[in-house]
Formats: structure tokens, sequence, C-alpha cells
């Protein structure tokens, strides 16, 4: 590594929990098929029904563009690279049990922290701290140049799946395959100005707190018990335990954590204005850019949160491309909730 990329090990002990021996009896019994099989529409749930403990061994830090990135790394070094990207309220545990699973089938799984989470932080406290969907983008490939991973599978939900989806259309040339939770997320400003049903709107909820001083305020002073309702919305059959919560939770602590959250919601919205030197991207996300690249989207028959349905971003997806839905009361948190599929669709996807 460069002399001039920061990265250390830091130690872990204060995040872990028991259920590490839980979690590899699941890799264990993992025995997935061969990568060329024909996969069905619907998947029955074969994870675990009780949240896996399991923590990763310690975390690693790396200087990559605007940020020090806090990450989780797993496999051999010169596997294929995986990066697996969460969302908001989450962080990297969605994928601790997903991370397991790839290594030990040999691939180099990076899990980062998204800016405003963990322990990822802004190398300047004057720059802007911007959660517009470009730059969150703009950072993952910043992120790969700085571990020297040319091309990866990107995999993620929520803003994890939106984030893999704009790298792989402004950057196919880097992803070599996506694995996309809800499809196809990429939005704009101009789009998102027009009215939904008021079924529709209710759902989003928290993105109209967000707009308000009150709401910021609130969701800084609460964020705890904030995050822990959108988990259960998100998912209402996923019986998660406080151990499992608070693990990720820790994450929210993040002193950039609210001004990142709030301006990302607020800027969808028009409230907020990005930063001019990400126009020329947001504008070619605005068009809605058709992605190339292999592709499995996925869905759980229980999602809670706002998502579109599967028929309307068919369409967006122009290579070779599976859609699975995940059965068995998976909710919002894919990853975390069916692992086994979700590190399965990983692999599929390396193989189409």
């Amino acid at each position: 590594m460069n002399t001039n990329i920061a990265s250390r090990e830091i130690d872990h002990d204060r995040r872990r929990f028991l259920g590490t021996a839980t979690a590899a009896a699941i890799t264990e019994s993992f025995g997935l098929a061969g990568s060329g099989d024909a996969q069905p529409r619907n998947v029955a749930r074969t994870g675990i029904d009780s949240a896996s403990h399991a923590s990763f061994a310690s975390l690693k830090q790396i200087e990559a563009g605007l940020l020090n990135v806090g990450y989780a790394e797993a496999g051999p070094d010169d596997g294929p690279a995986v990066i697996l990207l969460h969302g908001w309220p989450y962080d990297i545990y969605s994928f601790v049990d997903v991370t397991r699973l790839l290594a030990s089938k040999g691939y180099r799984v990076i899990a980062p922290y998204l800016r405003g989470f963990g322990t990822t932080s802004f190398l300047s406290q004057g720059t802007v701290r911007n959660g517009q969907q470009s730059v969150v983008a703009v950072d993952i490939i910043a992120l790969m140049d700085a571990l020297k991973i040319q091309k990866a599978i990107l995999a993620g939900f929520d803003w994890g799946a939106r984030t893999a989806d704009i790298v792989a259309a402004l950057w196919p040339e880097r992803c070599r395959g996506l694995v996309s939770v809800s499809g196809y997320l990429i939005g704009s400003q101009a789009a998102n100005e027009a009215p939904l049903p008021p079924k529709a709107e209710l759902a989003w909820w928290y993105q109209f707190y967000f707009a308000t001083d009150r709401g910021r305020a609130g969701y800084d002073k609460y964020r705890h018990d904030f995050a822990k309702l959108i988990w259960q919305l998100a998912s209402p059959q996923w019986n998660f335990d406080d151990a499992t919560f608070d693990r990720s939770a820790a994450s929210f602590e993040n002193p950039d954590h609210v001004d990142i959250v709030i301006h990302n919601y607020r800027w969808r919205i028009g409230l907020a204005k990005g930063e001019s030197q990400y126009d020329g991207l947001e504008r070619r996300l605005s068009a809605s850019p058709v992605i190339t690249v292999p592709t499995i989207t996925v869905e759980g028959d229980s999602n809670g949160a706002p998502h579109p349905v599967d028929s309307s971003y068919r369409g967006k997806f122009s290579g070779k491309y599976e859609y699975r839905l995940i059965t068995g009361g998976i909710g919002h948190n894919l990853p975390q909730e069916a692992p086994q599929e979700f590190a399965k669709a990983v692999i599929d996807v390396n193989a189409l």
C-alpha cells in the first residue's frame, strides 16, 4: 500500500458480541449450488431466524477522496472484489454474515461505512457535509482507487443500492456486476417534484419531518429511538434483538451523521442545494440512465419501506438480468435478514 495511504487496524472489542460460533455454523452449512445453476423467481428463506451477534474482527481505515473511510475487509487479497454498501439507518453490520459467507468462497469483501456513519470521517473540517446521491457514489470510486480495485461487484440496499446503481450506470467499467435490493433507485430532484398518492406520501413521513428544524433537532436528540422505529417499520417480521440493533446504532454517533442524513433527504425534495461540481453527474442521473452490467435485483416479500415494484424498473437494465423475490417475511434489511440468499445473488451475478 502507498505510504500516503493511512491504513490501520482499529480495536473493535467495544462492539464485540457473542455469537461468532453461530455465524461460523452458517458459513459451514451454506452449501451453495454451482453459480451456473438456474434460479427460481421465489427463493424460500434459509437464513437464521434470530439476529447473529457475530462481529468483524477489526476495522481498517484508508484515506480516499474527501474521506478517511472505515471499512471491514475479509477474504483473500487476490479474490474477486465485492463492495457491500449499506443504507440508512443501518451500517456495515447488515453484511456481517454475508461477508463471512463470501469470504469462505474466495471473494475479497469490502464493507465500508458511508460518509456520516461509523468510523468514516472527513479529512477537512471545511468540506461541505453533502449527502446528495452522486457524492456517495464518488466516494466509492475514490475508495476503489485507494484500494487499487479496478473492478468490483457492487451490492447494496437502501442508500447502498442507489449508490451501487449509480456506479454501475456512470462507471460501468468499474462494475463487474450489480446486486441491488429494490432494483433501480436512481432519482432526481426534478422527478421528486411530482406529488405521490396520499398513501405513498405517508410512507415518506420521515422525509417531511426532516424538512423542518424541529425534525432535525428531533433526529439529533432521538437518533437511537428513531432508527429503531425505522427498523421495525421497514422489517415488520424481523425479530431483531437489542444487541443486534445497538451494535449498528453506535455508527449513528458519528459527528457528521445528522448533517449528512438531513442534507440527503432535504436535497431529494429540493429543499437543500447540492454542490456545483456534481451538477454534471446529477444531470446524467436525472436522465435515468440504463444500466448495462450484469444485474440481479432482489426484494423481500415483507419490505415495509417505500420501494418500487419490479415491473417498473425492469427496462432500466439492458444487460444480463434476473429478479428474485425472497420469501419468508424478509424486510428492507435483506442482507442481514437473509444473508445466504444475498450472498448467493452476489456469487451468481459473477457468473452471468
